[in-house]
């Protein structure tokens, strides 16, 4: 009897369809971003295919796309006006934040990413930024994270772009993330998620190398390893220019 129930257990093993795996394989346009006197900011174009040993399973399948920039804390002040003059009272270190973070979806995050799943794998922008054990530090630290993510957000810094990312027949992606002109040296990570039903159920990271070049890096080399020499250089281009302009001037007056 137990022969015989094994043997039926394992045909409907074999007869049940396994459930597809999928997973995703991504690239960038570029990797490495080379920051000049001249930069004005730069687009990266992320892409990649689903991977799958078995057909897609029933229900929508969704993209989420985000590149981060190096993280550190941040301080943040509030001012307010005293006797007519702006001056800072209180202020939060905020733990962590990146100094950089664009978010991409194929829909609204907030359709398609569960609030545990988030957590898990900290994609959206307040996870990104971190504010342990600062409680003691003012009686309303959410508004200061709050000011924090608006700043950067207005700066271009943050960003989030419901539909950014682009889905053909559920296997192609695509998005294009706009990088600004301020950007900071430093390694920053893409990442890509596959979503069904608000779960994470594929992930790939792809690194981005963003660097100083000629002149600019020349300078940022020297001010760090000969302080020295920089503080010397620097005043004695400025020495030199307020001499030239002084020359210029004296000479357009007479």
């Amino acid at each position: 009897m137990k022969l015989l129930r094994g043997l039926l257990l394992s045909l409907f093993a074999l007869c049940t369809p396994a459930a597809a795996t999928e997973e995703v394989v991504t690239g960038l346009s570029q990797s490495r971003v080379g920051i000049t006197v001249n930069f004005d900011g730069s687009e990266i174009m992320v892409f990649g295919a689903v991977a799958r040993d078995a057909p897609a399973p029933e229900g929508p399948l969704d993209v989420i796309v985000t590149i981060e920039g190096p993280s550190g804390p941040v301080t943040v002040r509030r001012k307010e006006r005293v006797f007519g003059i702006w001056v800072n009272t209180d202020a939060v270190e905020v733990t962590s934040a990146p100094v950089y973070y664009a978010v991409a979806s194929t829909r609204p995050l907030e359709e398609i990413l569960s609030a545990t799943d988030d957590l898990r794998h900290r994609i959206t922008l307040p996870q990104m930024v971190r504010t342990i054990g600062v409680a003691h530090q003012a009686e309303d630290t959410g508004l200061f994270t709050e000011a924090l993510m608006r700043l950067r957000t207005q700066s271009g810094a943050f960003s989030r772009q419901d539909g950014g990312v682009v889905l053909e027949r559920d296997v192609l992606i695509r998005a294009d993330v706009v990088l600004p002109a301020n950007l900071t040296e430093g390694i920053f990570r893409t990442r890509v998620f596959l979503l069904r039903e608000g779960r994470v159920i594929a992930e790939e990271e792809q690194l981005i190398d963003v660097h100083k070049q000629g002149i600019e890096r020349f300078l940022h080399r020297l001010a760090l390893d000969q302080p020295l020499i920089y503080g010397i250089l620097s005043l004695a281009l400025a020495i030199a220019a307020g001499w030239l302009a002084s020359a210029a001037f004296n000479r357009f007056r007479t």
